[in-house]
């Protein structure tokens, strides 16, 4: 597990970026910089960018290399976007079984929706053989969380 830092510039970003009219090229410079000493959030912002296609153009393969990176880091938000993109082949090719290691990884890590996603996994057999039993304690969990 690579260990991520924690850079000033990613605090600065994001307080540029909650602007009223945000400067997003400085946000940009600002979150690659932080990016390139090392801060998995950072790295985890700048790959929302390029999987939504809201600052910088869509760039699935970008996007994914970055989640990557973002998921070594232990970003709960990354491991269960990179989950997504690996149950939907989106940016890579469609793996299920990974998807679920990484649901998993990610609600361990506290990601609230991955909870669910691991039940549903369970439940309809998606990328692990179906288990109602299983899927209904991650489901129950989920459901103690709020989460749907």
């Amino acid at each position: 597990m690579k260990k991520s830092v924690v850079d000033p510039r990613y605090d600065e970003s994001l307080e540029k970026a909650r602007r009223k009219n945000p400067p997003l090229d400085e946000v940009a410079r600002l979150l690659e910089a932080a990016h390139e000493a090392g801060d998995a959030r950072a790295t985890y912002a700048l790959a929302t960018w390029y999987l939504h296609g809201k600052y910088f153009d869509k760039n699935l393969r970008r996007a994914v290399a970055l989640l990557r990176e973002a998921a070594e880091g232990d970003v709960p938000d990354a491991v269960y976007d990179l989950a997504v993109c690996y149950e939907q082949g989106e940016g890579v090719a469609r793996n299920e079984r990974r998807a679920v290691e990484l649901y998993v990884k990610a609600a361990l890590l506290g990601e609230k929706q991955s909870v669910y996603e691991v039940g549903r996994c369970y439940y309809y057999g998606i990328g692990v053989e179906k288990n109602r039993r299983i899927a209904r304690v991650w489901l129950d969990r989920a459901k103690q969380l709020r989460v749907d």
